[in-house]
């Protein structure tokens, strides 16, 4: 059920740890493919048309639909079931980092500090404040979230998250868990093969799991990679290097990017924007902005806003906002991705959307084809299944 991470920083489960990352992962499939597709039955069963019995209209948006199912016995259900879930992903986790810890940290110091052929390097900044919206939420429930280190050489948050990705996508985010990356790499080469980036930056990298597909993709381009956190970026650094990518690794607030103008051809991020206050957000595209090259491409892997999805389908994405801590989610999925890019700066005619399939996943003549320019949703976007299609926005830089 969980694939073996293909690099040896991995923690080797014993077989009993081994057992409850299986059960942990099958469980999490169990809630968000089946019991999923029962729920959503069951509101279109009873749920919406007492709505409608009772307004006179279906519901207009998923805040409605969420009002309408709140003290629904069968959401109830669900959610308790899926909280417990997600809590027990690191549950499954963390006592086997705690037991291998000194091991990765010692083999992570080793890898990093080889003068191997691969190159990349780790640059840490022990004078950054990290962020009120990372340092007071346990964001994902994860204990201690993603910035909590123990010792100048700890790598904990990077091995407990490489881990507890792994269990909680059971298998639907690829081999490393860097479908994404491959994916919007992909992309960019296939799509606009006359673009040769020569300089990439990734923004909120934490374990550069979708990094690395870049600089594989890429191998001629400079890779940059930043993150707030230190044990993420030790771990990163590591774990790139272990897989053959050079990715120049740095501790660094995305919202205030201490590169020159002009220095990147392709900013991205993934599953980032979600994390961050509004105003973080805006900041944050802004910088993009001015850290591209003129010609050069800003990339944002996310969810789609709920402009764009069914009163159904938003309520169901919008459930992380309300139950996994991540109070940002709901607010930038009711924002327009179009005003927030062009009031960053970029011209609207430069905007761009795009749904695409797993590239790991799919043959690439498949990929190819699959890839929508225009940006039809599916209901299956951002659902974690075998069906999911990952979304894109961004903007190029005239």
């Amino acid at each position: 059920m969980i694939h073996n991470l293909s690099h040896d920083l991995v923690a080797p489960p014993q077989r009993d740890e081994r057992t409850r990352q299986e059960f942990v992962a099958s469980l999490r499939s169990h809630v968000l493919v089946n019991m999923a597709a029962s729920m959503q039955q069951h509101f279109q069963d009873q749920v919406e048309p007492e709505f409608v019995r009772r307004e006179g209209r279906a519901p207009a948006n998923g805040d409605e639909v969420h009002d309408a199912m709140l003290h629904d016995p069968y959401f109830c259900f669900y959610s308790a079931i899926r909280y417990n879930a997600q809590q027990m992903v690191f549950e499954s986790v963390i006592p086997l980092i705690d037991r291998e810890l000194e091991n990765i940290n010692d083999k992570a110091a080793s890898v990093r500090e080889a003068d191997d052929e691969v190159g990349g390097s780790l640059t840490l900044n022990p004078d950054l404040k990290i962020p009120r919206s990372v340092a007071n939420i346990d964001v994902h429930l994860a204990p201690g979230g993603y910035h909590t280190e123990y010792d100048e050489n700890d790598t904990s948050a990077g091995a407990i998250y490489d881990t507890a990705i792994n269990v909680f996508a059971f298998n639907q985010m690829g081999r490393n868990l860097d479908d994404i990356g491959y994916s919007f790499a992909n992309y960019v080469k296939h799509v606009f093969p006359e673009f040769k980036p020569g300089s990439i930056l990734d923004c909120g990298c934490t374990i550069g799991c979708n990094t690395v597909p870049w600089a594989l993709t890429f191998p001629e381009a400079d890779v940059t990679a930043i993150d707030v956190a230190h044990g993420l970026l030790r771990y990163a650094s590591a774990r790139a290097k272990r897989m053959g990518a050079k990715v120049n690794f740095m501790q660094m607030n995305a919202t205030e990017l201490d590169f020159p103008d002009n220095s990147f051809d392709v900013v991205f991020s993934s599953m980032f924007l979600h994390e961050l206050p509004l105003k973080d957000i805006r900041a944050f595209l802004k910088e993009a902005h001015r850290v591209l090259k003129p010609g050069g491409l800003l990339l944002n892997m996310e969810l789609p806003p709920n402009s764009r999805m069914s009163a159904y389908d938003g309520f169901y994405l919008d459930w992380d906002c309300y139950y996994n801590k991540e109070p940002y989610y709901k607010p930038f999925r009711d924002q327009d991705y179009l005003k927030l890019c062009t009031d960053a700066g970029f011209k609207p005619e430069q905007f761009l959307e795009v749904v695409m399939p797993r590239f790991t996943y799919t043959p690439l003549e498949n990929y190819l084809a699959e890839i929508n320019d225009n940006a039809i949703f599916y209901d299956r976007t951002g659902r974690m299944s075998e069906m999911i299609r990952w979304y894109g926005f961004g903007a190029w830089k005239q």
